[in-house]
């Protein structure tokens, strides 16, 4: 890919990467989703341990990809936060509805 030549190129470009994620995004978030389903309750819903492997795996990535580690776990750190508050919603309203769960933990 060329070097942009004018701000409005990079933006353009920023713009459809922005759509790319935005449609990545959606897709994390129906796992997450069906992810809920499998947690028995909120402990498992916030998976700490699970939260440090996605970040520091984040990390790695990002030094191969020549992304900022710091940028990527701030990042990732946000992202997971708030598909745990998703989470947490969808888990409590299925608790409210006298949904089960069978306790196993799913990817965050």
């Amino acid at each position: 890919m060329s070097d942009p030549t004018s701000l409005a190129e990079v933006r353009a470009r920023i713009d459809a990467l922005d759509g790319e994620l935005v449609r990545l995004l959606a897709d994390r978030q129906a796992l997450v989703r069906q992810a809920a389903a499998f947690k028995a309750d909120e402990h498992a819903v916030r998976a700490p341990g699970r939260v440090e492997q996605i970040v520091q795996a984040a990390r790695e990535r990002a030094v191969s990809a020549g992304l900022s580690p710091s940028v990527a776990e701030a990042v990732w750190r946000a992202m997971i936060a708030a598909f745990v508050d998703l989470e947490l919603a969808e888990h409590r309203a299925g608790a409210s509805s006298g949904d089960t769960r069978d306790g196993r933990d799913g990817e965050r």
